[in-house]
């Protein structure tokens, strides 16, 4: 949807005829049209992720991409991914394609960080404290770290080239502001069993100021690593 041109056609007519428009005026045309367009491109779109049975699924990855033509990723960011009490801190973080991630180690004991993914493969020796650059992940992508002394460590890393995502709220939901247009809604979370194609949904944001998705899981979640131990996962 483009704003119409036609305040600018009038003016350059009126300018044709030999009429003469006050600055002031021409000044004020050009405020209201940016505030039309403005209203015309500015949508909210809330997404509710849930289990079966209807109970909301809190920390759930939303990416959400344009369908129709190319788009750029959001602004890469850096984060820090920390290792406290023989665990990752936090164990699931979402970021840009190009961001950059710390991983300092604040426990009393050594680790080894390490990862196998096709997304991001690299391995962080023997270390406490912060002795290594920020890694960069420049590939998107799932991300699985892992500790080589402590094999109950286990983190994720979502690398999106999405220009929107986030994560669903303790109620399940997530919402942003978006330009209206068509869009693929995608879910991720690592108890998911649902097949990749069930985590999708096209969305289209036409003449109104919010659009809402619900997406309720077909299967139930994977049990919790660790199971019997505290775990962050079991806390969302």
């Amino acid at each position: 949807m483009r704003l119409s041109a036609r305040p600018h056609d009038t003016v350059g007519a009126r300018r044709r005829a030999g009429n003469s428009v006050p600055l002031g005026l021409r000044l004020a045309g050009l405020v209201a049209a940016l505030g039309q367009a403005g209203a015309l491109f500015a949508a909210t779109i809330a997404i509710t992720v849930q289990e079966p049975g209807g109970h909301p699924l809190a920390g759930t990855v939303i990416t959400v991409h344009p369908l129709g033509g190319q788009s750029q990723p959001a602004p890469a960011v850096h984060a820090v991914m920390d290792q406290v009490s023989r665990a990752f801190e936090p164990d699931l973080l979402v970021i840009p394609v190009g961001s950059t991630v710390a991983f300092p180690n604040s426990d009393s004991v050594s680790h080894q960080i390490y990862s196998f993914s096709p997304t991001k493969r690299f391995q962080l020796p023997l270390y406490r404290g912060t002795p290594y650059p920020p890694v960069r992940f420049d590939q998107a992508g799932v991300v699985t770290l892992g500790c080589n002394i402590h094999d109950d460590m286990v983190a994720f890393l979502l690398v999106t080239d999405a220009p929107f995502y986030g994560r669903t709220d303790a109620t399940g939901s997530w919402s942003a502001e978006i330009p209206r247009g068509r869009y693929r809604v995608s879910v991720w979370h690592p108890r998911l069993r649902d097949e990749a194609a069930d985590l999708q949904r096209e969305l289209t944001i036409g003449e109104t100021d919010r659009a809402t998705l619900t997406l309720r899981l077909a299967k139930s979640l994977q049990p919790a690593p660790l199971e019997g131990r505290p775990h962050s996962w079991d806390s969302y």
